[in-house]
């Protein structure tokens, strides 16, 4: 069981990085019907000095759990690439409202946090004025991701707090709750 988990989890982190590599100059995962949806905002350009997903999430003080979380299912290497990637980040709080021992047991099984995290990334750096128009974007989990805006934004069953957060290597957006795969 532990070589399969170990090996389910290299190819997913493996997976994330060759999504991050390949999607410099393509189109954003996204379906929709915006002629904006199709623009791709690559990093390039971008100020190496300028923070990182990671660091922007570990600096912020709202994500500790998520940054907790992703140190758990090996994920801190995937979202330090390149990119560009798009990240619905939950906060805390968005954490605080799974049900009690939830997120006890997710940390303890790196298969179905995994499941859960790639969920919230999206490859390419799809901005806020992207995302007016989608349907849908396909993260990196291998499963669409709904998206509705017809009142105010929202991804799956979050609402979108606060958006285009601007890393070196793609965009947080930051989300009030955690989306789970089907």
């Amino acid at each position: 069981m532990k070589s399969t988990t170990t090996f389910v989890l290299t190819a997913i982190a493996s997976l994330a990085l060759v999504a991050a590599a390949c999607s410099g100059n393509q189109q954003p995962a996204a379906t929709g019907t915006s002629p904006s949806a199709k623009a791709a905002h690559p990093s390039q350009g971008a100020d190496s000095s300028q923070p990182d997903i990671v660091d922007i999430a570990a600096s912020a003080g709202s994500f500790d759990t998520l940054v907790t979380a992703v140190k758990a299912a090996g994920l801190v290497d995937a979202l330090k690439a390149d990119g560009p990637l798009t990240v619905f980040a939950p906060t805390d709080e968005a954490f605080a409202k799974l049900p009690a021992g939830t997120l006890d047991s997710l940390l303890k099984d790196k298969e179905k946090l995994t499941a859960i995290l790639t969920y919230h990334v999206v490859p390419g750096k799809v901005m806020a004025s992207d995302v007016m128009g989608l349907t849908s974007a396909n993260t990196l989990n291998g499963q669409s991701v709904p998206i509705d805006t017809s009142n105010g934004v929202r991804v799956g069953a979050a609402n979108v707090v606060k958006t285009d957060i601007v890393a070196r290597n793609g965009v947080i957006h930051v989300i009030d709750t955690v989306l789970l795969p089907q």
